[in-house]
């Protein structure tokens, strides 16, 4: 995508502007995830603008720490979580030194997960190891976006973070119908407020256009539900507990990983 604008002047504005909304909402959580976002926005412009190697080293890194939270949160034995958190930066790495192989990996990658509890012969609980690991390579493969995108996905994470916390911050305060059965704390109203503040992200970067639109107005909150949804299944409320404020690294992409997929697909 050519034209998309330098977006650093609109993620200070955003973390400004954002650090003024958290004061004033008065919600410890807030400024606590507010603060992570202020750590984490620095470090990820710094890598994207390293070029393909900075992504990939991003990626590969981001996908150990979702694949060991998420370990953790389906309580996956040792062995499975080692193999996972090896598999999983597998994608983004090979989408940076042979990105042409990527599909051939990625089957080889699903492969090696499926056999760990094939191999440990575990009857009682191998059909759930399997699952939770094909999900897990499945679900962290978009991370490859990040590096196949490069500085262009600067605008998807812009618009997902923006969107995400203005649909949390809109959804508390208007309240009204619940989005989902999945998680009784997201309303229509965040989800609407969400979509348009996501939406003005992208067309003042000028990354504007009907695929991204569309990859964010759904990828967005289907992510969230995602996330949602294994979380219920295994009665948690976060992923982890090392971000301040913000639960797990995975809480904070769950959303932009949908957004990943659509947007590499659709666009």
């Amino acid at each position: 995508m050519s034209g998309v604008a330098d977006p650093l002047p609109y993620l200070a504005g955003a973390l400004l502007v954002g650090g003024i909304a958290v004061v004033l909402s008065g919600r410890r959580e807030y400024m606590l995830r507010w603060c992570a976002w202020a750590v984490g926005v620095p470090v990820v412009v710094v890598a994207l603008s390293m070029g393909p190697g900075g992504a990939a080293v991003l990626a590969a890194s981001a996908g150990v720490a979702c694949a060991l939270e998420y370990g953790g949160l389906t309580g996956l034995p040792r062995m499975d979580r080692a193999v996972l958190a090896l598999a999983v930066p597998v994608a983004p790495l090979t989408a940076w030194a042979a990105p042409a192989q990527l599909p051939q990996v990625l089957a080889l990658t699903l492969a090696s997960v499926v056999l760990v509890p094939v191999l440990a012969g575990d009857v009682g609980g191998g059909l759930s190891r399997l699952c939770f690991g094909v999900l897990g390579v499945i679900w962290f493969a978009p991370l490859a976006g990040v590096v196949l995108l490069g500085r262009e996905s600067l605008a998807l994470f812009a618009a997902v973070s923006i969107a995400d916390i203005t649909a949390s911050l809109a959804g508390r305060s208007l309240g009204g119908p619940l989005l989902s059965p999945l998680s009784p704390s997201k309303h229509w109203s965040g989800l609407l407020a969400g979509t348009v503040t996501g939406l003005v992200t992208l067309a003042a970067l000028g990354a504007f256009t009907p695929a991204w639109a569309v990859a964010v107005a759904l990828g967005a909150p289907l992510g969230d539900l995602l996330e949602s949804m294994v979380k219920r299944g295994v009665e948690a409320k976060d992923s982890a507990s090392w971000l301040a404020g913000a639960g797990g690294l995975l809480d904070r992409l769950d959303s932009l990983l949908l957004v990943l997929v659509l947007a590499l697909t659709l666009g």
